[in-house]
């Protein structure tokens, strides 16, 4: 049968795929549209069964806040190469993601790899038709969504490699941009000291008195050094105890108070933080090739 150009034209507008690609499969399929879109897709999903077990740790973060600032989502989604996580399809998958999740009930993975896209397929399905197409593994690696009734949602994007999202007290889109800017650029770990677990300030006081007790001071001064590195420890790790990045004559705990304002959470996401990345050497590889 001939496959016309306006067929092939047609199921790469359907598929996303690549012409010759297409046109094999029209031929495999003696024609039949239907019958190609849905071996392409059988074979799409063994693509991606085949490449779930590669490591994933270049992407994007994407954050989006909804128009009342009551709502506001964070997606961490992950390729294999920098190069596929500048694609627009790539890019656009995940604003689809973060977009859909402002508007969606989302708890677990199992429900956002079921939540419908802009276009209707699921996300899982997309996912799956995107491995297939750009040939590198994807994982949508972690999402989180924060919604209030009193306060307001806040967000900060450095690039498109670390994002933030706050929830304050009160609704300030300005103050909430530079705290959450502030995030970015000084990770604490918690939003104050009383968030601090009483077993990590035991871990930290141990170390820091063995530290004081080699001075060999005498203990009442031991105990005053140990209680000031760990002050100091707590104001490090805390976001209100940290300078405020825009004026270091201020803590954030200051800043919020001058606002009339609060911190009631927030997250921080990095692409890659955790992932073990796979270290490649080239010259080796190349060489093994040539031994054979």
């Amino acid at each position: 049968m001939n496959i016309s150009a306006a067929m092939v034209k047609e199921l790469r507008e359907r598929t996303g795929s690549g012409m010759m690609e297409c046109k094999k499969a029209l031929v495999e399929a003696v024609g039949d549209m239907e019958l190609a879109i849905e071996n392409m897709r059988k074979a799409g999903l063994a693509k991606a069964d085949k490449k779930s077990g590669r490591i994933a740790a270049e992407g994007i973060i994407s954050v989006k806040v909804s128009d009342d600032a009551k709502t506001v989502v964070m997606a961490d989604v992950n390729c294999e190469t920098d190069f596929v996580a500048k694609g627009e399809d790539f890019t656009n998958f995940v604003n689809d993601i973060t977009t859909a999740l402002l508007t969606h009930e989302v708890d677990s993975d199992e429900q956002l790899q079921a939540m419908p896209l802009a276009g209707g397929a699921s996300v899982e399905e997309t996912r799956r038709t995107l491995i297939a197409k750009l040939g590198e593994n994807i994982t949508v690696r972690r999402f989180i969504k924060y919604t209030t009734a009193t306060g307001g949602e806040a967000c900060y994007l450095h690039g498109s490699k670390i994002g933030v999202i706050v929830e304050l007290g009160q609704n300030d889109s300005v103050l909430g941009k530079d705290i959450a800017m502030h995030i970015a650029a000084s990770k604490p770990d918690y939003v104050s000291a009383d968030q601090v677990s009483a077993e990590v300030i035991a871990k930290e006081k141990e170390i820091f008195s063995a530290q004081a007790l080699e001075s060999g001071k005498p203990a009442a001064i031991v105990e005053k050094m140990i209680d000031g590195r760990i002050a100091k420890f707590l104001a490090e790790v805390t976001l209100l105890g940290q300078p405020f990045i825009k004026d270091d004559a201020v803590t954030v705990g200051k800043l919020l108070t001058s606002k009339g304002n609060s911190v009631l959470r927030f997250a921080r996401f990095e692409v890659g933080e955790g992932i073990e990345k796979k270290e490649e050497n080239f010259a080796e590889e190349v060489m093994a090739q040539i031994r054979g």
